[in-house]
């Protein structure tokens, strides 16, 4: 079996999710290439030091850009803030590297951009992390509606809810708070939580063609952990929207770090003609499904537990009854990545996928200042 040498830039939360994820496929998984943790790369010596020997890494680097010029690295997966999304990807695809990418691809559709032209030009296999695809109910959800099981599609609804920034006391900026700065995030709760929700969208529904928005920062100002200054935060704390399809269906979203009570409340709704279907991540194991089609006497909502060995995944682990979690998402996208990039073929979601997901996102935040409807964008563009 050919080894497939795996360079990981960052070791926060999705360092560790990565990290499990190219641990464990293999012991699930029968996949085209052995995974091997070649090396790591952060800036803090000692932590990242720690990180490679915790999750067996051969080796680690300071420098993301050494860890490139790796001759011994075949791909590089960036888990780090997405400020530098841009700057590695178009770095790894250049030397020839496959890329994987956590979301959201660029803090703006003008930087995913020009990842997807480094990426499509040097033709190296790439992919996105937004793993939710690949929950097995989830991904029971897009068999039915490419089946044709729901038929005509007039409705979608998801909504991704938090509580974690409520708080004024708590500070912007820096290692674990990057998320409420603009200049490291490029938003707020649109590119962090609604990205998830539309990624699943454009994957179950086809296109957004338009939206209209409205998104709100609550707290106004707070000290940055860098510079000890109380600064303006340029993030949203909450945002919702409204969109049309492109199959003519109406779509309802909304995020926030505001809901008191929720720590990752994400749910999803599709509504068809013939049937609709509704997952939440608290019971992710759950698909709520609905056949106006069933005999009248019994037709009702069915509880359906995705555990059974012909439901998406599932053969790859226990026996039906018994349930998997958050951290094997990222191993099914591990898992399939592979058996792409054996092929030369790149993973949806691509970078281009991640590009569509960004156009919707720059639209939202567009259309919350200008309060009116606007157009989701999607004209490529080349390498700057």
């Amino acid at each position: 079996m050919n080894t497939l040498n795996i360079g990981l830039v960052g070791y926060g939360f999705m360092g560790r999710t990565h990290s499990n994820a190219f641990l464990q496929a293999p012991r699930f998984f029968d996949l085209p290439f052995k995974p091997v943790l070649k090396a790591v790369a952060a800036r803090n010596e000692d932590r990242v030091k720690t990180f490679a020997a915790n999750w067996g890494y051969e080796s680690y680097e300071t420098d993301w850009r050494k860890l490139i010029d790796r001759k011994d690295i075949d791909v590089i997966d960036i888990a780090s803030p997405n400020d530098t999304h841009r700057e590695i990807a178009i770095a790894a695809a250049r030397a020839g590297k496959m890329v994987m990418c956590e979301k959201p691809l660029g803090r703006t559709a003008a930087e995913a951009e020009t990842m997807v032209a480094a990426v499509e030009s040097a033709g190296v296999p790439n992919t996105v992390w937004y793993n939710y695809r690949r929950v097995p109910a989830v991904t029971m959800i897009k068999q039915l509606v490419d089946e044709g099981k729901l038929g005509r599609i007039f409705h979608y609804r998801a909504k991704f809810l938090q509580d974690w920034t409520i708080s004024k006391e708590l500070p912007q900026g820096g290692e674990g708070l990057w998320r409420l700065d603009v200049a490291v995030a490029g938003s707020g709760v649109t590119g962090d939580l609604l990205a998830h929700n539309i990624d699943t969208a454009l994957w179950l529904n086809g296109p957004i063609t338009e939206v209209t928005a409205m998104t709100e920062t609550f707290i106004k100002e707070r000290k940055h952990n860098i510079t000890g200054k109380v600064q303006a935060v340029g993030i949203d704390d909450a945002s919702a929207f409204l969109c049309r399809f492109e199959n003519g269906s109406l779509a309802m979203f909304e995020a926030t770090r505001y809901a008191r009570g929720h720590k990752a409340l994400y749910t999803l709704e599709i509504n068809g003609e013939h049937a609709s279907a509704f997952w939440d991540l608290h019971d992710l194991h759950r698909l709520q499904y609905f056949d106006h089609r069933d005999e009248g006497r019994v037709r009702g909502w069915r509880n359906i537990h995705i555990t059974d060995a012909d439901q998406p995944y599932m053969k790859h682990w226990w026996v039906p009854g018994l349930q998997i979690g958050y951290e094997h998402t990222f191993t099914h996208q591990f898992a399939d990545f592979l058996e792409a990039a054996a092929k030369g073929k790149s993973l949806p979601p691509t970078f281009r996928d991640g590009l569509a997901t960004d156009y919707v996102t720059d639209a939202v935040l567009k259309s919350g200042r200008t309060r009116q409807w606007e157009k989701v964008a999607g004209a490529p563009a080349t390498v700057a």
